[in-house]
C-alpha cells in the first residue's frame, strides 16, 4: 500500500509563539507524564482497534466492565461492519470527547461498481473531489435526514481490480463514506457501493497506536491479580491526548484558578501561543506543565494575542481542570 499523500488539519505543524517568559511552581498541578496510574485512570483515552462485528456502544460496554466505571464513551461511532480506530474516554475524559469533532478522520476501503468503468473515468474524478461536498444522510443514521456540508481533505485511489478500487480519504468529521461512494457511482452512471470500511486515523491518532480489547482486559486482570501497573499504564493515554487537534495558548500558574471558576482568558495571562490561530477558532488552554485547562473561542489572531497586553483572549467554552488544582492568586488582585 502506498503512503499517505496528504494530511489531515489536525497534522498541521505549528510554531510556538513566546510571549512571556516564565516559570511554573511544581508545588501545584502535575505533567501528564507524572502521573499515577489510580490518577490516570481518573481521566484517560484508549484507543480501540473496533472489530468488525459489535457496535462501538457495545465497546463502550465491554470498557465499563474491565474498567468497573459508569463513565465511559467513544468519539466518532463506527458502524458494526466497519473497523479501526476508535477513541474511548474513560471517566473524566468523556467529557472531553466532544474536541474530536475538530480532527478530520481518515478511512481506506473498497468501493464497488455495479458495472465495468474505465480506469480513465475513474481516475478523472477523484480530483473533482476534494474540497467541499454536500451530502445527504442515510436512512438509517442517528441524525436527521436534511443536506448538509463536509469537507474531503484527499482522495487517493490506491489500487483499481476490476469492478473494485480500493481508496483513501481523508475527511471532515461527520462524512458518510458509504453515502459518498453511492454518489460516486451515480456521477460515473453505473452505481456503485462501499465493501469494506477501516479507519485509518482520527486527528493524530493513528491505526499504529491501537490496541484491541483483549490486551486491555489482560493488562487490567495482571494490575488486579499481581499489581503489575505499568503494562497498563502504557495502554492508557492522558486526557490531554483529545486536544492534539487543536492550537494551543499557554498560560501562567497565576491565571489558571480564575479560568476555573468559569473566567475567560486575559491577556496578561498568556505565556505563549500556536501560530496559525485565527479569530473564532476553537482553542485548548493549557498549564506551562501541559495539562488541559479549558477549550475556548480565539477572540484575536496569534499575532495579536502576542503583540496585545490588555483585555480578553480566549471566551471560555467549556472548563476541564478542578477548581484548587492551581492557587487563587487573582483573588488576591
Amino acid at each position: 500500500m502506498n503512503k499517505r499523500s496528504h494530511i489531515l488539519p489536525s497534522e498541521k505543524k505549528r510554531k510556538r509563539m513566546i510571549k512571556a517568559q516564565v516559570q511554573t511552581n511544581p508545588h501545584y498541578g502535575k505533567k501528564p507524564s507524572d502521573q499515577t496510574l489510580s490518577e490516570r485512570l481518573q481521566e484517560c483515552l484508549i484507543l480501540i482497534d473496533k472489530p468488525a462485528g459489535p457496535t462501538s456502544h457495545q465497546v463502550d460496554a465491554w470498557v465499563k466492565n474491565i474498567f468497573d466505571t459508569t463513565k465511559v464513551g467513544h468519539a466518532g461511532t463506527l458502524d458494526p461492519r466497519v473497523t479501526g480506530v476508535l477513541p474511548i474516554g474513560v471517566g473524566r475524559a468523556t467529557r472531553g470527547l466532544q474536541v474530536l469533532i475538530h480532527a478530520g478522520k481518515e478511512y481506506v476501503g473498497v468501493m464497488k461498481f455495479h458495472a465495468d468503468v474505465s480506469e480513465k473515468k475513474i481516475r478523472e474524478i477523484q480530483s473533482n473531489l476534494v474540497g467541499d461536498i454536500t451530502q445527504l444522510p442515510p436512512v438509517r443514521s442517528a441524525v436527521k435526514r436534511v443536506k448538509r456540508k463536509r469537507k474531503i481533505y484527499y482522495f487517493d485511489i490506491i489500487e483499481i481490480e476490476g469492478r473494485d478500487v480500493l481508496f483513501r480519504v481523508g475527511c471532515e468529521a461527520g462524512t458518510y463514506i458509504r453515502t459518498l461512494c453511492v454518489d460516486i457511482g451515480k456521477k460515473l452512471g453505473v452505481g456503485a457501493h462501499l465493501a469494506e470500511l477501516r479507519r485509518t486515523r482520527v486527528g493524530n491518532f493513528s491505526e499504529q497506536m491501537l490496541i484491541k480489547l483483549q490486551d486491555v482486559l489482560d493488562a487490567f486482570v495482571f494490575y488486579k491479580e499481581d499489581g503489575l501497573e505499568k503494562p497498563l499504564f502504557d495502554l492508557l493515554y492522558p486526557f490531554e491526548a483529545l486536544l492534539d487537534p487543536l492550537p494551543k495558548i499557554i498560560i501562567r500558574d497565576s491565571a489558571v484558578d480564575a479560568i476555573c471558576h468559569g473566567a475567560d482568558l486575559a491577556l496578561p495571562g498568556v505565556a505563549a501561543v500556536d501560530s496559525a490561530i485565527k479569530k473564532d477558532d476553537t482553542v485548548a488552554v493549557m498549564t506551562l506543565k501541559d495539562e488541559g485547562v479549558m477549550i475556548g473561542r480565539a477572540m484575536y489572531t496569534s499575532e495579536e494575542i502576542i503583540e496585545k497586553d490588555t483585555g480578553m483572549c480566549v471566551q471560555s467554552e467549556r472548563v476541564f481542570m478542578k477548581k484548587g488544582t492551581y492557587p487563587s492568586i487573582w483573588k488576591k488582585h
